[in-house]
């Protein structure tokens, strides 16, 4: 199942389950996409993987299977 983190990794903001704004990579690391786009060039600073929209999980299923609640924040400034 897909873990949707509730935050951008390198600014903080918060990226609620409907946002079209995250991004992820195949690692799941998560970003904002002004973050993907203008900080990192689409690439994660994580693993190096591209960066793509995240897939909005359909409101009936987050009762079931909600996002994670775990905020992630990198330590290091972001930079690829």
């Amino acid at each position: 199942m897909l873990a949707l983190r509730p935050n951008c990794e390198c600014c903080d903001r918060d990226l609620p389950p409907q946002s079209p704004d995250a991004r992820i990579c195949t690692f799941e690391c998560t970003f904002c996409a002004a973050c993907a786009e203008q900080v990192l060039g689409g690439t994660c600073p994580n693993c190096g993987g591209n960066l793509v929209p995240r897939p909005i999980r359909p409101t009936a299923l987050l009762a079931r299977h909600p996002p994670q609640a775990t905020r992630v924040h990198r330590d290091k400034p972001c930079a690829p």
